[in-house]
């Protein structure tokens, strides 16, 4: 006849199914047990709480003993022990010495029972929000793969699986446009990790800037590497990105690599992104190159810097590219201050109206120069398609509209 497991080998098949489907390890549901035996021997044993627990491999069993002090007179049972029933534990056991009582649980008091049974279980709830926590921040500032296990039908945030963990991706922090559906397989950025009562939260999102930098280090062997470096990133999740990259190695071009063969790379990330353009520009010291290239694709003929010192600028280009320097709703010229750090202001090839064609000498009045900036601004307005006469410019951090005081000028000597 087979005989029935010991309540302790039981026990041990539940905290090994428990480390298997929660990823709570077994010794440290081990330790809770151990503390809430403790509670339990000074809740039954009159606040003594003097007890070694021990984990006994051979019999896979957890035993617990009480320590009392050998009299030859009890006055405290739960402190003390006869000096006949000490020798029988210990056969050299002598008054004053301390002898330890094997326990039975089954002698445990129903309260302390309870509070030995919650003790386990908020070691339970304590292990799970470790584990989570652990989980969290090894993938911080990292990108992580999810399955999507619910979407909210009212705020559109999804509930996705990391892991063994559980997080929420808020509608915002969606790249505008997708659609995620239960069980798809998505890549978010671990952005944060906070602790609350309620346990850790990560904070995630698609839509962050470095998530386009982590989907360069997965898809560039050369990032990767250390041999091209990216160094910034500007997004406007959903619609467009500019990064810039710069290699390390003369002999490896940065953009292509980038880029990879037929745009292979760069498709890869596009698609992960639900078809967000991104421009990938070549980084430079100088803040003029750099510049320049950040406005790509459109065609930069100078730029002029700040001679205050400040990060200012202004970038002239031609006057059949100004809608192209721009962008749509100035997203280009927005996104290439965001990627220099430097304010920057477009200026047609032929001047604001009331403008002087050269800035940098006064030679020319602002009156003889009115009728042609006049037509000139009458060009550029139509181009950007703009409601209102108002001249184009762009600064860090938002656009601004900016508008000569020369043009009054030009106005007044116009009604004279």
């Amino acid at each position: 006849m087979k005989k029935n497991k010991e309540p302790e080998e039981n026990l041990f098949e539940a905290l090994m199914l428990i480390e298997k489907e929660k990823g709570i390890p077994a010794d440290f549901m081990l330790e809770q047990i151990s503390k809430a035996i403790v509670t339990a021997c000074k809740n039954s044993y009159g606040g003594n709480d003097d007890v070694t627990v021990q984990y006994n491999k051979t019999k896979g069993q957890l035993e617990a003993t009480l320590h009392k002090t050998v009299v030859e007179e009890i006055t405290d049972i739960n402190r003390e022990i006869s000096l006949s029933a000490a020798r029988k534990i210990d056969p050299t056991a002598a008054v004053g010495d301390r002898v330890g009582v094997r326990l039975n649980p089954k002698n445990f008091g129903r309260i302390a029972v309870m509070t030995a049974r919650n003790m386990i279980r908020q070691g339970i709830r304590d292990g799970e929000k470790e584990q989570a926590l652990s989980e969290y921040q090894s993938k911080l500032q990292d990108i992580v793969t999810a399955t999507v296990e619910q979407v909210d039908p009212n705020t559109g945030n999804a509930t996705l699986k990391l892991g063994k963990a559980i997080a929420i991706l808020p509608k915002n922090d969606q790249v505008a446009g997708e659609v995620l559906n239960v069980g798809d397989m998505i890549k978010v950025y671990v952005v944060n990790v906070k602790s609350s009562e309620r346990g850790p939260r990560a904070i995630i999102s698609r839509t962050h800037p470095d998530f386009v930098k982590r989907l360069f280090e997965e898809q560039v062997p050369e990032i990767f590497d250390g041999i091209v470096e990216i160094k910034s990133v500007s997004r406007e999740a959903g619609s467009r990105t500019k990064i810039a990259v710069f290699s390390t190695d003369p002999e490896v071009d940065a953009v292509g690599a980038c880029i990879g063969p037929k745009g292979q790379r760069v498709g890869n990330i596009v698609n992960q992104l639900n078809g967000e353009k991104i421009d990938i520009v070549e980084y430079s010291e100088d803040p003029v190159e750099f510049i320049k290239k950040a406005l790509s694709p459109a065609e930069v003929l100078k730029v002029t810097v700040d001679p205050s010192g400040e990060k200012i600028c202004k970038a002239t280009v031609p006057d059949s590219q100004l809608s192209l320097a721009i962008g749509n709703k100035g997203q280009n010229v927005r996104l290439a201050a965001k990627l220099t750090s430097w304010k920057i202001d477009i200026r047609p090839e032929s001047g604001f109206f009331g403008e002087d064609e050269d800035e940098e000498t006064d030679e020319t009045p602002a009156e003889e120069d009115s009728e042609p900036t006049e037509n000139t601004d009458d060009l550029h307005t139509e181009e950007t398609g703009a409601e209102d006469d108002k001249p184009i410019a762009e600064s860090l951090p938002e656009e601004t509209a900016q508008k000569d005081s020369s043009e009054n000028d030009a106005k007044e000597s116009d009604a004279e």
